[in-house]
């Protein structure tokens, strides 16, 4: 089975990921014109609303943000407007704007009591990773040091010409301190829009070994092994990152074939 998933150049839904194709994530992006609504209903899983651009009002029971979102595009240097959702919380989006929306899934609990909350964009780590060709630009939006249940959410920029998630990584065995379990989507937006980029998901056996070329709003699947993205020059990479597993925490492993690469 592909491991990537088209994008639809018309209608509400822009992508989404088919459900029970990966057992810990859930993933779906939307587009919204200016007075349209997104019902977002929650049921046993906790939710992560990402505004990936646009203006919108978000309201549910005991919460109402208004008036949310300053960037144009995912492109621009500032970090988004986000929403934590736990478990049995109904919401409506309405678009004060032409928006783009992605509701990211996980399995929820109800134990910690968790209430809905809104994730402004100060409240977002900022980071450089990489070096020369290897450097991109990282937003933590719901990383493991912020409450939830099982969800982690995180968006990155790449520069034309350069590589990112290298040299490559995996995270799908459970062996903590040295390495977690988390499923893990790619949803990928490209500048200009007719570009693409290239990635590729292996494992050591390569019982999986694809590379795909992804266009603007496609979604990569990485249900395990190693998953490396390389932007062809003249076009900038945004890819945003929703992971999950049975245990909260980010531990990978590098491909030890590529691992001399962080000696440069």
């Amino acid at each position: 089975m592909s491991l990537l998933v088209k994008s639809s150049k018309r209608g509400q839904t822009m992508v989404a990921l088919e459900e029970g194709r990966l057992e810990y994530v859930g993933f779906s992006a939307y587009r919204l014109s200016l007075g349209e609504t997104l019902p977002v209903t929650a049921g046993d899983k906790e939710l992560c609303l990402v505004l990936l651009s646009g203006r919108v009002n978000i309201q549910g029971e005991g919460f109402n943000w208004e008036n949310l979102g300053d960037r144009h595009s995912v492109f621009e240097d500032k970090s988004p407007f986000a929403a934590y959702l736990p478990p049995g919380t109904d919401a409506q989006v309405t678009a004060l704007s032409d928006v783009q929306i992605a509701v990211c899934a996980a399995p929820g609990s109800t134990d910690a009591g968790l209430a809905p909350r809104l994730i402004r964009p100060e409240q977002c780590k900022r980071s450089v990773r990489g070096k020369g060709a290897n450097t991109r630009y990282v937003c933590d939006i719901l990383p493991d040091s912020e409450p939830a249940h099982s969800l982690l959410v995180v968006e990155v920029r790449t520069p034309s010409g350069h590589s990112s998630s290298y040299p490559p990584h995996k995270h799908d065995t459970d062996d903590l301190p040295h390495q977690s379990f988390l499923e893990e989507t790619y949803y990928h937006q490209i500048n200009p829009p007719q570009g693409f980029v290239f990635q590729r998901v292996y494992t050591d056996d390569r019982s999986i070994d694809q590379a795909m070329a992804v266009e603007n709003s496609d979604l990569v699947v990485v249900p395990k092994g190693y998953h490396p993205v390389s932007v062809p020059y003249g076009y900038e990479s945004y890819y945003l990152n929703v992971m999950a597993g049975p245990k909260r925490a980010w531990h990978f492993h590098n491909d030890p074939q590529h691992s001399w690469l962080l000696d440069l």
